[in-house]
């Protein structure tokens, strides 16, 4: 089979498109062919490197897709050869307190694919079978390829860690990312009122699209005076954050008394400056989310299904020759939304 490899890290030079063996599932396994699957930022950290953290190369990258089940394993039940299934981008040992009370993200063995086992960019592979879910009809196969990592990231933000309520206001960073063009959809969903940023009056635009109340344009102007202005000095009660480095001081800043700031990422640095006396005095809390559970991500899928959510899909390339350009669009912030990638000759 083909399939792109990350051997060592680098440029985009580094995405190797190689001829490999058919991999045969396990016990407890199925073995998909997919037909898309989506690129991430976190895809461009194991293609980059991080910093004190060592990604098991030669690795397949890529966390989540849509895929036809071509092979059982032994043990298997519930699913069949052909089935149209959805990709769940985090496993886990599914014994666990943690994974028997439903908060499988938090299990000591709890790994992402892509990240720390071989990935979904390929024509074939091998994934538990607990990590494939039937597709509904109402949902696209790009759709379906783009939605589990970022959606699940953003819902477990927002719904299990931040508890956003209803008319509160909440600040989104970065609106054409896919973790926080979900974040805003979900933040609507539950009656919160959203202000964003974006970066050109285009992206600010889409936001505005996707449902944002206020965006601000990052790039013409600051945006911890914009949130102030937008709310008479009050501050947002949630901030939705993946950015880190600098900007985290800064998002602290926008936050009111009681405010909470929930994060997934740090894209611009993992190393930030806290004022500990704002931090207890104005009773703020600081949150960290990664991921999230399968059952959340059945709800999620619900959702799509009704059409009450949708992946913000910037760019549809085709083939596993186009990945490397899917990273510079990505690396470029040159999309408002996810770059898939369909491998089945389709679409």
């Amino acid at each position: 089979m083909q399939a792109i490899r990350v051997s060592e890290h680098g440029g985009v030079e580094k995405l190797e498109q190689v001829e490999l063996p058919r991999p045969a599932p396990e016990p407890g396994q199925v073995l998909v062919r997919m037909r898309a699957f989506s690129l991430n930022h976190l895809d461009l950290w194991v293609r980059r490197g991080v910093p004190g953290h060592k990604f098991p190369l030669p690795l397949i990258p890529s966390s989540d897709g849509c895929a036809v089940v071509h092979a059982l394993g032994e043990g298997v039940t519930g699913l069949g050869e052909g089935d149209e299934v959805i990709v769940h981008p985090g496993a886990s040992c599914g014994r666990c307190a943690p994974c028997l009370e439903g908060k499988d993200q938090l299990c000591s063995s709890y790994h992402i694919l892509g990240e720390s086992c071989d990935g979904l960019a390929a024509e074939y592979a091998c994934v538990p079978a607990a990590n494939v879910h039937p597709r509904p009809e109402a949902i696209s196969v790009e759709a379906a390829a783009a939605f589990p990592l970022a959606f699940l990231t953003a819902w477990n933000m927002i719904v299990r860690r931040a508890q956003v309520q209803p008319a509160e206001t909440v600040l989104v960073h970065a609106a054409g990312s896919g973790v926080s063009s979900a974040a805003i959809q979900i933040c609507k969903l539950f009656g919160a009122t959203v202000i964003s940023t974006a970066g050109g009056p285009e992206k600010c635009a889409r936001a505005k699209e996707l449902g944002a109340d206020q965006v601000i344009d990052y790039k013409a102007e600051d945006f911890v005076q914009a949130v102030r202005q937008l709310t008479q000095k009050r501050g947002v009660q949630v901030c939705v954050d993946h950015l880190g480095g600098e900007h985290f001081e800064q998002s602290i800043q926008c936050l009111s008394w009681g405010g909470r700031l929930v994060t997934c990422g740090a894209t611009t640095g993992p190393f930030a400056k806290i004022n500990l006396a704002q931090l207890f005095f104005k009773s703020l809390s600081l949150l960290g989310s990664t991921m999230g559970s399968r059952g959340d991500l059945l709800r999620v899928t619900e959702l799509l299904a009704q059409s009450r959510l949708r992946p913000i899909i910037g760019r549809v390339l085709h083939g596993l020759d186009s990945v490397a350009e899917g990273h510079r669009l990505l690396e470029q912030r040159q999309v408002f939304g996810k770059v898939v990638i369909r491998i089945d000759g389709e679409g």
